[in-house]
């Protein structure tokens, strides 16, 4: 049975960068819109069942109201805690239930709890957050026809997917946490409202990649070395007086100079310490733990990360596999090839 997991937050695109930046505020009644195209496509593309991950504002019950559809609707009998941690274990059950695909609905946070859980399984990731490097802005119905076609295995997965790196955060020589985009070491020594929007506090940052196009911290790797996400390295920099100075989108509406005292590629598996006491790691935007005196950490780069759905590639090997052609057949039936 070909089976679709989905994991939408309730809680992206509502965080203090509403208030102190122009960040975009998504309400819970366009990700229901968002559910409501993605369970078309799926539909459309043959997928008999999706699993969903519950949430307090029940976003996948009332995407599902009054809706004529042959894919199956099940939600995971979890309790919830409305934390990170939900989203990284119902990542993990859909993974041991064996889903063909996994659609998040959410920002780099989000998708960074799922990554914790969710092993090799592919991930189409659809943005509804704030200054999102990992997740695409993509029409639903598209997300839910690529993911589809993925999970009945009518694609070639090396062809249609991206294996992706990711940071590694070790805390007295154990693994602490993961990011999937940025690790940033922040002078504040609480972690406060979370999100990072001042860059004036950040000490120091480590990129999995360089993104000109983005809005965030990897927008500052970016301009201190072309983009080439073939090489697989990623960039680490201290933020600070020095010889380069460059032109970032740091947040929603705010476009800044950014000081770099020195900085240099990241390759897998090179650990760099954390020096900088007392201070706080910001993983994927958010600050997410302190770093006490007697603590040693460091972060490297891993090539451990997910595997995502690249929707274009998908589609096109869908096209060029004949998977959405109907053909008449001898005796007037017409037949789907999906």
């Amino acid at each position: 049975m070909a089976t679709v997991g989905i994991i939408a937050n309730p809680a992206a695109g509502k965080d203090i960068r509403r208030l102190v930046a122009h960040g975009r505020f998504v309400p819970n009644e366009e990700k229901v819109n968002i559910l409501r195209r993605i369970f078309a496509g799926l539909d459309a593309a043959g997928v008999e069942q999706v699993v969903m991950m519950p949430d307090a504002s029940m976003l996948g019950r009332v995407a599902m109201d009054g809706a004529d559809l042959d894919v199956q609707v099940e939600f995971l009998d979890m309790t919830i805690h409305n934390d990170e941690d939900d989203s990284s274990r119902a990542s993990q059950r859909m993974a041991d239930m064996g889903v063909g695909c996994l659609i998040t609905l959410g920002g780099d946070g989000t998708n960074r709890a799922v990554a914790k859980g969710s092993r090799d399984v592919p991930l189409v990731p659809v943005s509804t957050g704030t200054n999102n490097v990992f997740p695409t802005m993509v029409e639903g119905t598209i997300a839910g026809l690529a993911a589809g076609v993925v999970a009945r295995n009518l694609v070639d997965l090396e062809k249609a997917t991206t294996a992706h790196n990711r940071l590694e955060v070790h805390v007295d020589g154990s693994l602490r946490d993961i990011a999937l985009v940025d690790v940033a070491i922040s002078r504040e020594r609480f972690v406060g409202s979370r999100a990072i929007w001042d860059i004036g506090t950040v000490y120091e940052v480590f990129l999995t990649r360089p993104e000109p196009a983005s809005i965030g911290l990897s927008a500052i790797g970016a301009h201190l070395r072309p983009p080439d996400m073939k090489d697989g390295n990623g960039i680490y920099a201290r933020l600070g007086p020095g010889e380069t100075t460059v032109m970032a989108a740091v947040a929603p509406g705010k476009v800044t100079t950014v000081g770099i005292e020195r900085w240099h590629s990241l390759s897998i598996g090179e650990p760099v310490e954390i020096e900088l006491r007392p201070c706080t790691v910001a993983l994927d935007g958010e600050r997410s733990f302190p770093l006490l005196p007697h603590q040693t950490a460091q972060v490297s780069l891993s090539g451990d990360g997910p595997r995502v759905v690249s929707i274009e590639a998908a589609l096109r090997e869908a096209s060029l596999n004949g998977v959405f052609k109907i053909t008449d057949s001898a005796d007037g039936i017409r037949e789907r090839n999906i």
